[in-house]
């Protein structure tokens, strides 16, 4: 028999009771209910029972169930730990980086040259000052402003030239045969070449040299025409009327022709030496001569004539120094001629046409391939013998900085320059008060009727490399000189002290 079962009670009744029941359960133990969480009350048919379902979330005080069991071949063996929070460490501060070469104070720039610098022997003085390593200004007085630089344009030339040309060219002159009886004597603008009585130059190429080519080739072929050709750049542009004549006839400076021996002098040998009127016409009365002396027929009484050569045959050709060797026999001496040759040379290997109308493009263009800036500079000769060049103090203290470092072949410029009172032009200055700077300055100096100048680099007295420019316009040259010597100086004792007040 089956055990005897209660009387069911209706449903409604039954649906009640079982409400209470749940609230009174929920009375004693809150459950919380999740989402889709159901009380389901199942009717079941008449006298059917009623069901109860809770969905919770299980209590976290009771463990888990256990997951399902892996065998030991397919799981290997876990070992459980409870894991301990790890406690966050407290950064260490970065250590503040200390450089290796703490810098020094900067030297109090207390020392003035005021007193030097206003000396009447200077004229209108126009100076700049520049320390070469840090391009600190250190002092200036109208240094800004372009004026006539005299001799130390020789400095834009060399510099011009070693851009345009570079240290190893030479400058060549070449003998065409232009017909059996006639050759041309053919000028590229080599003031250097010699007629064998004695030289200025030391290593010029010689009209010996060329002649004996010309006898090898033209055997005993006589020579009836001479042709001397010195239009590389045009004879009608070779003075400039800016220059007092006296510069000539004295013996400064030669016409400025494409074909010339020693310079145009009258005594070869001799540095100041009265040049003539017609450079190219003395140039081929001298080849004629060395023609003569190698024994070539018919030379010694074939008649000159002066014009462009027609001949393409070139069968004899000699060649100048290097550059640089030029460069180091201009600097020293201040040699007008060598100035002169280099900046029409580099005229017409830089494109132009040799003219001196052409020379403030020319050096514009080459002086900004040192990072210069040349705007304003006005270049009317490679010699600074015109009183309407102009260029400033302060530019030439910036191209100092590039010669006083060698960049960019500039050494072959800086090893050139003359040294206060031990070479070239320096070699007598820097006397008395003056002397503490003897060995210290290494400077061009300028020197025409209005302006006496100097500029280059001093290693002053603190060790500080500065470079400098000093104008003295309008005095004259007497009380100039030691007035310049004076300040430069001063400069040195000052050195990286110095101030511009």
């Amino acid at each position: 028999m089956s055990e005897p079962q209660p009387t069911p009670r209706p449903v409604s009744a039954r649906l009640r009771a079982a409400v209470a029941a749940a609230r009174a359960s929920a009375a004693r133990r809150p459950v919380p209910w999740i989402a889709g969480g159901l009380v389901g009350l199942l009717v079941l048919g008449s006298g059917g029972a009623v069901a109860v379902a809770a969905a919770t979330t299980p209590d976290t005080r009771t463990a888990a169930a256990p997951g399902p069991t892996r065998s030991a071949s397919s799981a290997p063996e876990r070992t459980t730990t409870t894991k301990r929070p790890t406690a966050t460490p407290t950064p260490t501060p970065a250590a503040r980086a200390v450089p290796e070469d703490l810098a020094g104070p900067s030297a109090l720039r207390t020392c003035s040259i005021a007193t030097a610098a206003s000396a009447s022997g200077l004229g209108d003085f126009e100076g700049y000052v520049m320390d070469a390593k840090t391009g600190k200004v250190l002092f200036s007085e109208h240094g800004e402003r372009a004026a006539q630089t005299g001799s130390v344009m020789k400095t834009l030339t060399s510099a011009t030239a070693l851009s345009v040309l570079g240290g190893d060219h030479r400058i060549p002159t070449t003998v065409t045969r232009e017909s059996p009886d006639t050759v041309a004597l053919v000028g590229h603008g080599d003031a250097t070449l010699s007629a064998g009585g004695g030289t200025v130059y030391p290593g010029a190429p010689t009209l010996a040299q060329l002649a004996e080519q010309v006898k090898t080739k033209v055997g005993s072929t006589p020579i009836t025409t001479i042709v001397a050709d010195g239009t590389y750049w045009s004879s009608a542009d070779a003075w400039d009327p800016t220059w007092p004549v006296s510069e000539r006839t004295i013996g400064y400076q030669p016409k400025v022709t494409a074909l010339m021996v020693d310079g145009d002098r009258a005594d070869p040998a001799a540095a100041t030496s009265p040049r003539s009127e017609d450079p190219v016409g003395r140039a081929g009365t001298a080849f004629r001569t060395a023609l003569a002396n190698a024994g070539v027929a018919g030379a010694a009484s074939a008649q000159i004539v002066q014009r462009a050569t027609t001949g393409t045959e070139t069968i004899a050709t000699v060649s100048s120094q290097p550059v640089s060797a030029l460069i180091g026999q201009m600097i020293p001496n201040s040699d007008n001629t060598l100035a002169e040759m280099l900046a029409r040379v580099s005229s017409k290997e830089s494109g132009s046409n040799g003219s001196a109308a052409s020379l403030t493009s020319v050096y514009q263009s080459a002086l900004r391939s040192y990072g210069l800036d040349p705007v304003g500079i006005v270049i009317k000769d490679g010699s600074g013998e015109s009183a309407a060049n102009a260029v400033s103090p302060e530019f030439v203290a910036h191209l100092m900085v590039q010669v006083a470092s060698g960049a960019d072949g500039l050494g072959t410029l800086g090893n050139a320059l003359p040294v206060s009172g031990q070479s070239g032009t320096l070699a007598s200055r820097f006397t008395g008060a003056n002397a503490v700077a003897r060995g210290k300055v290494h400077a061009k100096t300028g020197w025409i009727d209005s302006a006496n100048t100097l500029g280059g680099w001093i290693d002053a007295a603190d060790g500080t490399r500065l470079t400098f420019a000093f104008y003295a316009i309008g005095s004259q040259r007497a009380a100039a000189l030691p007035a310049l010597d004076a300040v430069t100086a001063a400069t040195y004792s000052c050195g990286g002290r110095l101030t511009g007040s």
